[in-house]
Order: structure tokens, then sequence, then C-alpha cells
């Protein structure tokens, strides 16, 4: 009986250390939106009213009236390029993080490791390879 009650003793008071840990996090949030509201209903006290006319809402281009209203068209091939750069600049930052998080390993296996890097800039090889023999990478035909 004076186990179970002091079982549930301990139970209430790790719950109320969880509660005051969440505490913390709610008292933040609350300062959060605070501090948002304040700013917004102060910018709202403050701010000219702007008047909307056609001039000022059109594309300024150094002084010059628009010549079009309408965005010209962006090629394919740009976006090309630019997704094989994600995909490579990613590979580069994963290779990175694999020196970093395997320093301790290349001490005692380097040759698995080195086999592993090997293997993994291969098949970027043929990836970028292949990219080139396409023309995947010319952005001007």
């Amino acid at each position: 009986m004076l186990a179970s009650q002091s079982q549930r003793g301990f139970n209430r008071g790790m719950e109320l250390g969880q509660v005051e840990q969440y505490l913390a996090v709610l008292i933040l949030l609350l300062a959060v939106v605070a501090v948002v509201g304040g700013m917004l209903g102060v910018h709202h006290l403050i701010a000219k009213r702007a008047h909307r006319t056609p001039v000022k809402d059109s594309a300024y281009e150094c002084g010059l009236p628009a010549m079009t209203d309408d965005i010209p068209p962006v090629s394919v091939r740009y976006y090309r390029v630019a997704m094989l750069f994600i995909l490579f600049d990613i590979e580069v930052v994963f290779l990175y993080a694999v020196a970093v998080v395997y320093k301790e390993m290349l001490l005692e296996t380097p040759l698995t490791i080195l086999i592993a890097i090997l293997g993994f800039i291969l098949v970027l090889g043929v990836g970028l390879a292949h990219a080139w023999r396409k023309k995947a990478l010319q952005f001007v035909k």
C-alpha cells in the first residue's frame, strides 16, 4: 500500500515536471504572438494610406515605361541546368558530411571508406558524362 502511494506521488511529480517544461514553450509562443500583434498594430496606426494608381502599380524599367505587360518565357534549358547544379551541389555537401562523420573510421578502415566514396564519385561522374553527352549543360543552342 505504501509503495503504490509513493509511486502515485512520483508519477504526479513527473507530470508536473513535464508541464513545467512545456510552460516555457507556451510563454515563448505567447510572447511571439504578442510581439507580432504589436508590430502589426503599430504599423496599422502609423502607416500612411497609399493612393494606388496604374502608374504606381506598373513595372519600373530604368525610368522608362514598360514595353510589355507579360513576363517573357524562360527556356526549359535554364531549369534543366539549374536542376543539375542543385543535384551536383547537394552531392558535394553529402561528400563533406561523409568526410566529417567517418573521420574516426578513416583511421581504422581507410580502404573501405575510400572505395565507398570513389564508387559514389564514379556514379556522379557517369551522370555528369551522360548530361554532357546529351548537351544538357548547354544553356544556349
